[in-house]
């Protein structure tokens, strides 16, 4: 096999891809999406200053100022887990500027004026506190929008604290020691790693593993399927036959190979610094994720790991593309014959959820290390937790093996297919096409 001819043939195949428009967009759509996704949430949750005017009818007495002390409360509480933070100074979210006024004794005269109040925007909403209140655990909301829901799922917070707290004092208990001895229990997750332990919020752990995932699983399937798409289409054309005129068909198919990994390896790499960027130790304990929870540090050899593998996984997918791109007429015809690589994409997706909740079980060690599925796999426990070295080692030694494997068997294939025209083989020619290419 000619060196210098697979290259010519790799930098054709890798420099088409990467001066298209839509190579570029799709690789920039994901980092613009990640930084929406990462840092817009904090934006809006530290910079939005939402405040609802709220009017409470107090027929029971006391409770209305109870009730301002318990949403300034959990207002400051929202502040500082929106933000990430832990002080008093953090920025506005979402307030409640709280009017309490007594109950007069015609109701329904004082609830149509408060209406009307509504109506004309001297108020946003009211509520009213009666004593049958506290026994039924029911306040009716006034307001002329009620889609709020976050604001109001606070005050339903706040006027439930009130009402317990007057209904254990009532019952004869001290309400502060019921609070003290029944507040619920906060489980802080600690990562530990070789550089140390870390605070790392379990959720957010599997975003970034799910992330990861199927970042791997599309990039595969997608460039997998260019390979067969590009044969069809140079096999169709004719162009192959010019082609081959001054190279060989091995040299044609590893060319075409390497070219479009190299695409797809440069779209992860652009990926992959996002990501490093995103998650470096500087941003991602300056940045809350979502409602609060840190970004995770991600270790530079997860980013290693995920490149090789996605070229081991992307030359054992693409091996049996081009086998069967060479050995079919047209993309109708090959369609069946993909039956034969979903199973292989499928099932790492189905067992996701069980490699993520126990990374370490036998038989996440025991489907890491199949071939077919190591790349998605053995990326998905190395970023829920290392696995020891040995099992990596094993899972990339196998999985080259295949690999080689795959790509000889390919290459006799293609050597035969690529020329042939009409009918689509059966398994018994293909067959004499493996032994005799």
């Amino acid at each position: 096999m000619r060196v210098d001819q697979v290259k010519t043939i790799v930098r054709r195949e890798y420099l088409t891809r990467i001066k298209s428009r839509g190579f570029w967009i799709a690789t920039l759509l994901l980092p613009v999406a990640l930084g929406v996704v990462v840092f817009l949430p904090s934006l809006l949750m530290m910079r939005t200053k939402a405040t609802l005017q709220l009017t409470a009818v107090d027929a029971v007495g006391g409770l209305g100022e109870r009730l301002a002390a318990e949403l300034d409360e959990l207002e400051r509480s929202a502040q500082r887990e929106a933000a990430g933070l832990d002080r008093d100074d953090a920025s506005e979210t979402a307030r409640f500027e709280l009017e309490v006024i007594p109950a007069e004794t015609d109701a329904a005269a004082q609830q149509a004026a408060l209406d009307r109040q509504v109506l004309a925007g001297e108020t946003d909403a009211w509520i009213w506190i009666a004593p049958e209140s506290l026994e039924s655990g029911e306040i009716e909301y006034h307001a002329e929008s009620v889609s709020n829901f976050i604001t109001q799922r606070r005050l339903e917070r706040g006027l439930t604290e009130v009402f317990s707290h007057v209904r254990l004092a009532r019952a004869g208990y001290e309400p502060e020691l019921v609070v003290k001895l029944t507040r619920p229990v906060d489980l802080k997750t600690l990562k530990v790693t070789e550089e140390g332990t870390r605070e790392e919020e379990g959720m957010v752990g599997f975003f970034v593993a799910y992330l990861l995932f199927f970042m791997l699983y599309t990039v595969v399937a997608i460039y997998g399927s260019l390979v067969m798409n590009g044969v069809l289409e140079e096999k169709t054309s004719r162009i192959v036959e010019v082609l081959l005129a001054t190279t060989t068909a091995k040299e044609l198919l590893y060319g075409k190979l390497l070219g479009i990994g190299l695409a797809g390896l440069t779209q992860l790499g652009v990926w992959m610094a996002t990501l490093a960027a995103i998650t470096a130790p500087g941003v991602a304990s300056a940045v809350a994720f979502g409602y609060g929870d840190a970004i995770p540090q991600i270790a530079p050899s997860v980013f290693v790991h995920f490149l090789l593998l996605f070229l081991l996984g992307f030359f054992t997918m693409a091996a049996l593309y081009a086998g069967i791109g060479s050995a079919t007429n047209s993309v109708q015809e090959a369609q069946p014959l993909t039956a034969i690589v979903m199973p292989f994409l499928i099932a790492p997706v189905l067992f996701m959820p069980v490699i993520i909740n126990d990374p370490d079980s036998t038989m996440a060690v025991v489907l890491s290390l199949v071939p077919f599925f190591t790349p998605m796999l053995m990326m998905l426990r190395i970023v829920v937790k290392m696995p020891p070295l040995w099992q990596i080692g094993l899972g990339y030694v196998l999985t080259a093996a295949l690999v080689w494997g795959l790509m000889a068997l390919s290459a006799r294939i293609y050597r035969v297919g690529i020329l042939m025209y009409g009918k689509r083989p059966t398994f018994a020619e293909l067959g004499r096409w493996i032994r005799h290419g």
